[in-house]
């Protein structure tokens, strides 16, 4: 799946992998790929950008950490971030319900 597949979505799946536990930048990536049985194999020039974005917004947050001598940022999951992931649930349920009914081939 192309990462344009996902625009609009993008921001969501990203604080959905980051609900179980803060991420470094590249288990984001990974665990979307992980999670969609490896049909989000979104580059790292769709997710950074997306992160940063998501941490002005004030949904994630990051820190600084040291792993194996190397400097990685990982993002955690805010308390405005995890309300807007409820909304954005909320948003994509009630989307993909009407889209399924109208592709499903159900009759009025």
């Amino acid at each position: 799946m192309k990462a344009d597949a996902v625009r609009g979505h993008l921001d969501s799946l990203i604080l959905a992998v980051l609900e179980g536990a803060p991420l470094h930048g590249y288990g984001v990536i990974e665990a979307l790929a992980a999670r969609s049985g490896g049909e989000l194999a979104l580059p790292t020039g769709t997710v950074y950008p997306a992160l940063q974005r998501l941490e002005r917004a004030g949904f994630v947050s990051s820190s600084w950490d040291v792993v194996g001598g190397r400097k990685r940022r990982t993002y955690a999951l805010t308390r405005d971030g995890a309300a807007q992931l409820g909304v954005s649930r909320a948003e994509w349920i009630r989307f993909s319900g009407t889209i399924g009914t109208l592709l499903g081939g159900a009759r009025a």
